[in-house]
């Protein structure tokens, strides 16, 4: 045990954080998997959790072998692979799996499926970190500079828009605070949020005023957003939403315990979009607060690694993958207790799924590559403090 724990090199604190939420997965992914189980697997409610645990193990897989490797690396690796993420995405439009109404994954043989948005997003941020790093020379110039780093957003976050509205402006945003990060002309971003806003507001007044057959991705984006808007508790398609909330009501202070939720039976997406209410409904306000503890802790390391690594590319990395990570953590959690429309946004690392833990685990992988580089494990706040006492 000593000998592995030699080999695991990087931030021992984010490594923490990875095993704690990948324990509160596995327990909440076995509880809320259960009405699943008897439905396709005859009641083998095992089935579910050995499945989940497996990923999980794949996952830590990739993030050990992601952390051994240089992260200077990744800047060339990923430029090589915005050229096949990109036509994934297009491909993924045209022959990709029908579900929940738009074409999000393909095809694999053996059964499997490969979400490509996935791909893309953290394509995207690593793509974007090396293109800020190689900019800042010229960062305030709109043809130099601007249009070479919007475009390639632009292009991935358009592809996967028809499909799936909320990943395209999750990653968009993250993309926006990235080059504000990078020091790009904020004249520059502020038009693009406005830009942004003003077609934001066309889209949804399009949406809730348009009339025609209740399917399709459109229609869905427009119940969304009236479910939302709407007060009428008794609203059929608020549904899942209302059994959210009564998880989370009857959790209290400390849940009723492991395994011991009743809204599971009831809530859709249990184990995946809604695992935060099922979370609060068995371990309470105190279950709920460890988990958001975790993803700001993971945050904060993040940021501290920023600050004391030499290298751009390194900072732009580091701060990007950890923001998409724990920004998607917030909205998942947003839509569990109400505070935002329903996005189908999973909570990273906890939720049950395949590709999204794959990727997940390997932009963990990456952070831990960055800090490895600086020697963080037990040393971070001590740089920091040197440095405080030097100014």
């Amino acid at each position: 045990m000593s000998s592995f724990a030699s080999k695991i090199k990087g931030d021992k604190v984010i490594w923490a954080v990875v095993i704690l939420l990948s324990v509160f997965s596995l327990l909440a992914v076995y509880s809320s998997s259960g009405t699943l189980a008897y439905k396709y697997k005859g009641g083998n409610t095992e089935y579910y959790m050995i499945k989940h645990f497996m990923i999980l193990a794949f996952g830590f897989g990739l993030m050990y072998l992601a952390h051994l490797v240089n992260y200077t690396y990744y800047s060339r690796i990923f430029q090589i692979v915005l050229f096949i993420a990109v036509p994934l995405l297009a491909l993924t439009l045209v022959i990709g799996i029908d579900l929940n109404d738009a074409k999000r994954v393909l095809p694999l043989p053996f059964n499997l499926s490969f979400q490509t948005s996935d791909l893309a997003k953290l394509t995207l941020i690593v793509y974007l970190a090396r293109l800020l790093t190689k900019k800042q020379d010229q960062i305030k110039d709109f043809k130099s500079a601007f249009v070479p780093l919007m475009l390639p957003i632009l292009i991935v976050c358009g592809l996967i828009l028809p499909s799936n509205f909320s990943t395209a402006a999750l990653l968009f945003v993250t993309c926006l605070v990235l080059m504000f990060i990078g020091r790009v002309n904020m004249t520059y971003i502020l038009s693009l949020v406005m830009i942004g806003a003003v077609i934001l507001t066309v889209f949804i007044f399009v949406l809730y005023n348009s009339s025609g057959e209740k399917q399709g991705r459109m229609w869905t984006w427009k119940n969304r957003i009236e479910n939302f808007i709407s007060s009428d508790g008794g609203n059929e398609s608020n549904y899942q939403v209302d059994q959210s909330k009564i998880a989370i009501a009857s959790g209290g202070i400390i849940g009723k315990g492991p395994g011991n939720s009743t809204q599971r039976n009831f809530l859709p997406h249990p184990y995946s979009d809604f695992i935060f209410a099922i979370i609060i409904e068995e371990y309470g306000l105190i279950g709920a607060s460890i988990i958001v503890l975790l993803y700001m802790i993971l945050f904060y390391r993040a940021v501290k690694i920023v600050t004391i690594i030499p290298k751009k590319f390194g900072a732009f990395l580091t701060i990007g993958v950890a923001f998409n990570l724990v920004f998607q953590a917030l909205i998942n959690m947003g839509v569990a207790v109400d505070l935002l429309p329903v996005t189908g946004q999973p909570l990273p690392l906890v939720s049950m799924g395949g590709t999204s833990i794959w990727f997940t685990s390997l932009s963990i992988g990456i952070i831990l590559s960055v800090s490895k580089e600086i020697n963080l494990t037990g040393k971070i706040d001590k740089v920091q403090e040197n440095v405080a006492d030097q100014s």
